[in-house]
């Protein structure tokens, strides 16, 4: 085992709630509420239902651990396994920018389902998700950019991040952490070809990966072993899933950087890529007091990420693939000024408008964007007015970047607006469910958090 697998275990092992500062343990329940509406935002939305059939069908009838969009029970791991779908689908949690990870997706399925079934407190969990949080981060800066243009991220790394938080929960030690490591990364998959197809892959990943962490922990504590160097052995993650892999990244900052307190909220509902370019046309568009048809032309200037994962998508056949079409998301800017679920849900397929400025959108290589990326995803549009005029427009922090994030207040509005939008709570429910949120920390039995359907949190 390499110094800095070993530096990053010994950290997991001896990380404790008293060593977190307050900034990381509220920041933590922010997560979780952003989390939580995003699970909730996707009820009776394909593919979830297929999700929730199968579990159905091949998980217990009931269990320790709920499903959040059915408002039933099973065990750990079959709730784990819809609530990472469902968490997925709506294109509203988190992500790190550094990373290129959606943490949020894989880390609170796996550690609430199994907080749940182990009789854990929101103290409890709070660590987990840290724990989770912080070497999934480090892992994905560790695989670097190469990692990222073929396989998706969040699916790989996200089944270690999953592990990492359930062992926590399971109070691990180094050696435990070793392994457990070596058998999440021994079943880290997901591949980005799903995206040329429109195909539903995105929400297998993220199931796939709170899922099977939850099992590498399971069976860890049950003596289970796992290869002692999957991060840096020979025939380990690097070698077979990355050509820049930085070692040095899973020990940096250990204790000092919380990597947690850099993620980055979702303000419109699409590809994080997506977001830097929308800000900046926003923006333009209110500064200069234009609408969709005085537009000509929009350059986007990006990052080779951007370009990787949203080039697939050329006409979009889906509400899910149009998220990933940069001329999609700034259509829906242009003509209704913002990218949110109604939006996409109503107008992103059938509304001529949007297809016709999808097609005057392009994206351009920038050599400063590219450079900044991934520490960094900066917004750069040129735009070509159609009486002649060429204007530009720039954002170095997009909406929900920490540097311009969102506050309770706005967590809140978007919580209770993902409900709204299914239907899954009432708005009487969605207070209660704030309230129990903004609580997490103080308490004791977690199961309201998924059976609360009033304020007194009544069974459903």
């Amino acid at each position: 085992m390499s110094q800095h697998t070993q530096a990053l275990t010994e950290f997991l092992a001896a990380l404790h709630y008293q060593q977190l500062p307050e900034t990381v343990v509220s920041r933590t329940e922010d997560l979780f509420l952003d989390w939580l509406g995003s699970a909730l935002a996707s009820q009776g939305m394909h593919p979830i239902p297929l999700f929730e059939r199968y579990a159905a069908k091949m998980g217990p009838g009931s269990g320790p651990a709920g499903i959040l969009v059915n408002g039933q029970s099973s065990s750990a791991y079959f709730a784990a396994l819809v609530n990472g779908a469902s968490s997925h689908l709506v294109e509203q949690d988190d992500l790190h920018n550094s990373s290129v990870l959606h943490p949020a997706t894989v880390v609170f399925p796996a550690v609430l389902a199994a907080a749940q079934d182990l009789g854990k407190s929101g103290r409890e969990l709070i660590v987990a998700a840290v724990a989770g949080y912080e070497a999934g981060i480090r892992i994905g800066e560790f695989l670097g950019r190469s990692h990222y243009r073929i396989f998706h991220t969040t699916a790989t790394v996200g089944t270690l991040a999953a592990a990492v938080g359930v062992g926590k929960l399971m109070g691990f030690n180094q050696q435990q952490f070793t392994h457990v490591l070596g058998t999440a990364g021994t079943q880290a998959a997901g591949l980005w070809e799903f995206l040329r197809d429109a195909a539903d892959s995105k929400q297998l990943h993220t199931a796939k990966a709170a899922a099977d962490g939850l099992l590498a922990a399971y069976m860890t504590a049950d003596g289970l072993s796992g290869a002692k160097n999957i991060l840096e052995g020979e025939q380990g993650l690097a070698a077979g899933m990355s050509s820049d892999a930085n070692p040095s990244h899973l020990s940096q900052g250990l204790g000092e950087r919380w990597a947690l307190v850099e993620t980055s909220f979702k303000f419109h509902a699409s590809c994080r890529h997506t977001h830097p370019a929308a800000d900046a046309l926003l923006a333009l568009l209110q500064q200069e007091n234009l609408s969709a048809q005085d537009i000509a032309s929009v350059t986007t200037r990006v990052h080779q990420g951007a370009i990787d994962v949203l080039g697939r998508v050329q006409v979009p056949q889906s509400v899910h693939q149009a998220k990933f079409s940069m001329g999609t998301v700034l259509g829906l800017i242009a003509v209704y000024g913002k990218a949110g679920l109604p939006e996409f849900h109503q107008y992103a397929l059938t509304d001529s408008r949007v297809s016709d400025f999808r097609d005057k959108v392009s994206m351009l290589l920038d050599e400063e964007v590219d450079a900044a990326y991934p520490q960094r995803w900066l917004g750069r549009v040129e735009v070509t007015t159609l009486d002649g005029r060429t204007l530009q427009s720039s954002i170095d922090e997009p909406k929900g970047d920490p540097g311009n994030t969102l506050n309770r207040a706005e967590l809140e509005d978007k919580f209770r607006r993902l409900l709204a939008f299914s239907g899954a709570r009432t708005d009487e429910q969605a207070t209660g469910l704030i309230g129990l949120v903004w609580d997490l920390r103080y308490l004791d039995d977690l199961t309201a958090l998924t059976r609360i359907t009033s304020l007194t949190g009544s069974a459903a």
